[in-house]
């Protein structure tokens, strides 16, 4: 993946990651209420983060060999 696919590819996890935070909180704020949602909404939380993790990490290679 190019610098140019890598950033797009990060800005749109951003986002992504954002929405998963906000889903996480407000899944806590609302306990006891939908508590079986719990696994789903920190999984899918946790996915987002792995690949905006690894997103970065390959945006900072893919800098490093340009360079």
């Amino acid at each position: 993946m190019s610098v140019e696919e890598l950033e797009a590819r990060i800005k749109k996890l951003s986002m992504r990651s954002t929405t998963a935070k906000m889903n996480l909180h407000d899944l806590s704020e609302e306990l006891p209420t939908d508590w079986q949602k719990i696994p789903e909404v920190a999984e899918a939380t946790y996915e987002v983060f792995k690949e905006l993790a690894e997103a970065r990490k390959a945006l900072k290679e893919a800098k490093k060999a340009e360079a």
